[in-house]
């Protein structure tokens, strides 16, 4: 809801790492935008074919065949975690469309950090219900690891940043003030 609720109608957009392309369906049917999506995994590519999108497969964390501005949004929904080369799609989303909007989970989430303390372990929450050596993350980010990322990169900034409220009013209160928490 939140992405979609940023992404204007009638967009062009490309989604890096769009796995199935329910995100891409979605933008499609709610919004009218024309769609294409990178995504890395046969089955990802095949899912996207099946529902009759645009989808090219191949790796986004690298320099690809797009003309500068040929995009009015790049996405790249929970998947910079996943890749690389971060700071190299970000150069390349940023070339190749006027916005950008990038999730990731936040891994210094208080719940987490928890977690990690108490039961010494990586949290499984965070790794979507797989393990610390069968997931696909590379890299673990926290918000304060993504800012610094985006301030060294001159080519970059944010325009507005938001977490996923929980439904707590305590715990949205603390995400909008403490973010890294």
């Amino acid at each position: 809801d939140i992405i979609t609720g940023w992404v204007a109608k009638e967009a062009k957009v490309i989604e890096w790492g769009c796995g199935n392309g329910s995100l891409m369906q979605l933008l499609q049917s709610e919004k009218q935008c024309s769609c294409y999506g990178m995504e890395l995994s046969d089955s990802g590519v095949e899912a996207c074919l099946k529902k009759g999108l645009q989808v090219q497969q191949g790796r986004i964390d690298a320099p690809l065949p797009f003309n500068d501005n040929d995009f009015d949004i790049a996405i790249c929904n929970v998947t910079i975690q996943m890749v690389l080369y971060p700071e190299i799609l970000f150069k390349e989303m940023a070339r190749i469309a006027k916005h950008q909007i990038i999730s990731f989970p936040n891994f210094a989430y208080f719940k987490n950090r928890f977690d990690l303390l108490f039961n010494g372990r990586m949290p499984r929450q965070l790794l979507f219900e797989y393990q610390w050596y069968n997931t696909g993350h590379i890299h673990q980010l926290s918000i304060k690891d993504f800012n610094q990322l985006v301030a060294e990169n001159k080519s970059l900034r944010i325009i507005r940043q938001t977490g996923v409220p929980v439904g707590y009013a305590l715990l949205d209160w603390m995400g909008k003030w403490m973010p890294n928490l």
